[in-house]
């Protein structure tokens, strides 16, 4: 039979029912004259404490599942279809400056200050 998880309403009612019966048997022997209203609420804090308890005890002993790690993404060394030389170029014409590039590109023009 495989085991399942605590089902703690199933609990809480059959251990209800559970101290109905031996409150009823209990009382066919022992006759006690006291308020039965005080009773009740007694016996129900003592019942809500009995399912905290177990709450409390049950919740430490639940299997932490471990998160799967994900493979590592594989990044190829260059993006895309370039091969490593145009790649290599179109970083280096990111990296110059664009005021030496023009200069480089138009030989016969001077730069005019700005005013």
């Amino acid at each position: 039979m495989k085991p399942h998880r605590l089902d703690g309403v199933s609990l809480t009612f059959g251990l209800f029912f559970l101290l109905i019966a031996i409150w009823w048997a209990v009382s066919q022997v022992v006759t006690l004259h006291l308020p039965a209203l005080g009773w009740t609420v007694a016996g129900g804090l003592i019942l809500f404490g009995v399912v905290g308890l177990l709450g409390a005890i049950s919740s430490g002993r639940r299997d932490q599942s471990v998160a799967p790690v994900a493979e590592p993404v594989r990044v190829p060394a260059t993006p895309g279809d370039l091969p490593p030389e145009v790649h290599a170029s179109i970083v280096q014409e990111l990296l110059e400056d664009p005021g030496a590039r023009f200069q480089k590109e138009h030989p016969g023009t001077e730069r005019q200050p700005e005013k």
